[in-house]
Formats: C-alpha cells, structure tokens, sequence
C-alpha cells in the first residue's frame, strides 16, 4: 500500500489573482444588471472595473510566482463575460434595441468574435506562439475592444442624457470592432513597448494628467482615448507594411 503524501500547504496570497479575476467576473455581472436596470453609467463603470483588474490579474499573478493553469482559464473566461458579453448587451440595451433583431445579431457578431479570438490567445499560448510580435499584438485584444465598441454610450453621455449615435451607426459600429478583433491587423501592444530612462519623469507626468483627466472628465476622455486607439490602429498599420517593403 502506498502511502499518499500531503500536498503542501497552499499560501493565501497565492491566490489574490484568482480572486480579482473572480471580482472582476462579478463586476461585468453586475454591470449587465445596471444595465438591465436602465443605469448605464454605474454598469459602464463597472466595465471599466473589470478592465482594470483584468489587467493587473495575471502580472500579480507573475510576481507572486502563482500562475496555474485554473487562474488561465479563469482570465480566458472572465474575458468573455466581461468584454465579450457585458459590453456589447450594454451597447443593445442603450442604444440598439430599437433595431430589434438586426442589432441583437450585430452583438451575435460581436461575441463570437471575441469567442474566437479568446481561442486563438489561448491555442496560441498553449503552443508557445506568441500572439503578439515585437509592440504589435495581431488584432483588436478583447479589452480594447470592449473599451471601443461602448464608445456610443461614452458619445451620449458626454453631450445628453439619451442614446446620440443613431442606432444603424451603433450597430455597424459593433460589427466593425467585432471584425477587428479578429482581424490579422496589427495593433499596438503597450505592455510590450519601451522607453529611454531619460524619458520616465515624462511618462509618469502624462500617467497622473491621464488620470486627473479621467476621474474629472470621464466621458470625454474616454471618447479621446477612443479615437486615438483608432488612429494607432491606423499607424500601426502603415508602420508594418513600410517595414514589410
């Protein structure tokens, strides 16, 4: 008979990653219900919640030494509740319903292209394929476009109370970034990018006016941010295909 020895014990700070991608699984829930609810402010919020906390899940995890193929999964799956289907719902509550089945298919398009793209990450992880080259990822990932496709909502309530975009507009919208993300377009990866020493002071200036700016002038922040993200994704572009020639 043989004698089964006992796992060792496992630190609770171990599992701190889990347990914010875990919360920021309940923030997208509970997004979908401010927004069910008709209080699409606080549920936009909570979007941006997860964001966050998606993003500093796995480099927590990295610097506690923590990673597991669990809190793999659970990134993967809390990427598609939050960015893949609380989003786009966000977006038909607000401002597509009035289309009745052509916007619910647009946000059908939308989540199952981040339904794909979620797989490549993963197939590509697994595979030790990096999906990103250099300081360009190969699509839209799934948080920025979450962070674009809710771009109506942050539009109508920087200038009214009620949905601005005309709903056609909206829908396409959402087919489009859903397109992108699963696109081969280069997109830059900020993570992955470097700068000179000489240059941090300024970095850091423009982090705090970048937050200053957010928490005092949110919607037309993020409607800025936006339309930089669409002209990065623009040069991006040109910068690959000029290195290409």
């Amino acid at each position: 008979m043989t004698d089964l020895k006992p796992r060792p014990d496992l630190p609770v700070i171990a599992l701190l990653p889990n347990l914010i991608t875990l919360a920021a699984i309940c923030a997208g829930l509970t997004a979908i219900r401010f927004g069910i609810a008709g209080e699409y402010d606080r549920a936009v919020l909570l979007i941006l919640l997860a964001g966050f906390l998606d993003g500093i899940d796995g480099r927590l995890a990295r610097a506690l030494k923590s990673e597991s193929r669990i809190g793999a999964e659970l990134d993967s799956l809390a990427d598609f509740v939050n960015f893949g289907t609380a989003a786009p719902l966000l977006v038909y509550l607000f401002s597509l319903q009035d289309l009745r089945s052509a916007g619910w298919i647009a946000v059908l398009v939308f989540t199952i292209c981040c339904v794909l793209r979620l797989a490549r990450f993963n197939v590509e992880s697994r595979e030790t394929v990096p999906e990103s080259t250099g300081n360009y990822f190969v699509g839209v990932p799934a948080p920025a476009g979450a962070l674009l496709v809710m771009l109506p909502l942050y539009v109508s309530f920087l200038l009214s109370d009620g949905p601005v975009v005309p709903a056609p507009i909206a829908a396409l919208w959402v087919l489009l970034i859903g397109v992108l993300m699963i696109s081969r377009i280069p997109t830059y990866s900020f993570k992955m990018m470097t700068i000179s020493r000489g240059n941090v002071p300024f970095f850091l200036l423009g982090a705090v006016v970048l937050l200053a700016a957010l928490l005092t002038y949110l919607w037309a922040t993020l409607v800025v941010m936006g339309l930089i993200y669409i002209v990065g994704i623009h040069w991006a572009w040109r910068e690959t295909r000029q290195g290409k020639h």
